[in-house]
This record gives C-alpha cells, structure tokens and sequence, in this order.
C-alpha cells in the first residue's frame, strides 16, 4: 500500500470535516489538517477522526497548501489534495487503494452539487484536476485565486471522482464570492502590472482541460469588454451549454456564478482602476484603500516544484 498523505485546508469547517476524512480513509495514511483560526469546532471534530491538525495563519490558499507541504519535506509518498466540502467517491478510493501509476502526478475527475442537485450541464462538469502527487513533485500555483496543483513530469488519469457538495446556505456561498471576486482581481492585475509572482497553468504543454480553460480565460476572455463579457459567458453557459436543464438550483448556480460572481469581478476590477487612474498610486496601494487587502506584509515568493 502507498503511503498517501491527505492535505485539507480549514476554518470553520466543521459542517463537512469528518465527511471528508471519512471518504479518505481506505486510503490515505495521514490526513493533514491545517486550520487557519476556525471558532467552531472544526479542529475537534477532526481530531476525533483520525486528523492530524496543524495550525497556520491565512494568507491564501496556495500560500496555506505549500506550507503544509513544507511540513511533508522528504516524508516520500504522495500527497492528495482534498478542499474540506469535498469527498472522495467510493469508485476512486478503490482505484487509489488499487495503487497509483508510475508517474509524478494523477488527474481525477470533480463533480458539483449546487445546494443538493449535481450540476449536470453548462460545459463545467466533470473538470480534470491534478489532486494526486508524488510528495517532493508538485506544488500548488503562486496565485491568489483558482490555483491548482503543478508537478513536473509525465501524468496519468484515474476514472474516479471528487465532489464538491457544500452544505452552507446560499448567504455563506455569496459571502464567500464576494471575498473570491477580491483574490481574483489581485491576479488580474498582477498579470498588467507585475507586483508579485505568478504561476498559471496556462503555459503547460499537453492539453490538460483546466489548463485550456485558464488559456481562454487569460488569453480570450479578458480581452472582451469589462461587464459584458460576463453577459456574453452567461448566455454561452445558460443557452448554448444546456445550463437551463439544471433545473431551478441550477439555474441560481448559473446565474450567480457564471453571471452574477463574474459580472463583480470586472466591477471591483473597474473600481480599483479608477482608484489607479484618480490617485496615480501604486497597485498594491489601491488594493488595499479599495478592497481593503493589505499586500505589502503578504508577498509570496514563488515555490520551485521540487526543492
């Protein structure tokens, strides 16, 4: 059996903590929690479960999963990484519990259900997500928003899935969005202006499905006009991808995520541009007079993929 170290970040997940670690547990030889300050009883509910909890103040999540690694250093193995409203699907955990291919890196396959209906439609899911890796191999990219994991070397796929299933209420989900649709401004305008590191996907070879994804949207998508471009994804996800046959969860998930979230991102975008444009300040000083994230104590230098 390969030893298979299973990384999730949480605060105040205790909604979700011991569902995932359930769904790990004919695999994983350690569940590594790293928790970033929860006040509920997140770090219990783990520990009762089998976890190993470590704790670490949030900076992002990249920054949160390569200190985890960083505990790991030289411990050989793999390394699964697993969000806490995730959970392994019993087909997957037989494939990994069947052993691992000989590669530095698996893609597995990841689901969604949107307040309990699996999101079917819209060109979304399945997504092919690299969430298993030789430990020492991979790292998670140097950015604030939709990092994924990179490794270097040759990869494999498994058929099995992940699914994300939250259960929060739809309040929780917009709170969260709000403080996403922030993170993803800051690599928009890394990606202009240059004040931090910044790794993508985007420049991998091999046509890996996320990413061609972060291609377009780096390459095609940003290059529309600021507001309408999230009018013009809604219609492609909505009307020409079949988003409708979601149902009445889907259709609020496709509003909110693929219009409502994007439409906010080029509005907070706008408003730290005219900030820029009023004020002549630097960027990292207008990210943190509009949106209120101070930058000059969270520089993040970018990780080699082995060290």
């Amino acid at each position: 059996m390969t030893d298979i170290t299973v990384i999730i970040l949480t605060r105040n997940e205790a909604l979700h903590i011991e569902r995932a670690i359930a769904s790990v547990a004919d695999f994983a030889t350690r569940v590594l929690v790293v928790d970033s300050g929860s006040t509920d009883d997140t770090v219990m509910r783990a520990q009762a479960v089998g976890g190993q909890v470590l704790h670490n103040s949030w900076i992002n999540y990249a920054t949160q999963f390569n200190w985890a690694l960083d505990q790991i250093v030289g411990d050989g193995g793999w390394v699964m990484r697993l969000d806490a409203d995730e959970i392994v699907t019993p087909d997957l955990a037989a494939q990994i519990s069947a052993g691992l291919p000989d590669v530095p890196g698996v893609y597995i396959g990841r689901h969604m259900n949107f307040m309990g209906r699996p999101i079917r439609y819209g060109g979304l899911f399945p997504i092919r997500v690299l969430r298993l890796f030789r430990n020492g191999a991979g790292h998670c990219e140097d950015r604030w928003m939709d990092e994924h994991i990179i490794v270097d070397g040759p990869t494999a796929a498994l058929s099995g899935v992940i699914i994300d299933d939250n259960r929060q209420p739809l309040d929780w989900w917009i709170a969260k969005h709000n403080a996403y649709a922030n993170r993803e401004v800051i690599d928009i305008l890394n990606q202009t202006y240059g004040f931090l590191p910044l790794e993508s996907i985007a420049q991998l070879r091999g046509g890996q499905q996320a990413a061609v994804k972060r291609w377009i949207k780096e390459h095609l998508y940003r290059r529309l006009p600021g507001g309408l471009r999230a009018g013009i994804y809604f219609a492609y996800r909505y009307v020409l991808r079949l988003g409708f046959l979601d149902g009445a969860e889907g259709r609020t998930f496709h509003v909110l995520q693929g219009f409502w979230y994007r439409y906010l991102v080029d509005a907070k975008l706008g408003e730290v541009q005219r900030y820029l444009n009023r004020s002549e300040a630097d960027p990292i000083t207008a990210i943190r007079h509009v949106l209120g994230i101070d930058l000059s104590a969270q520089h993040t230098p970018t990780r080699k993929a082995a060290e």
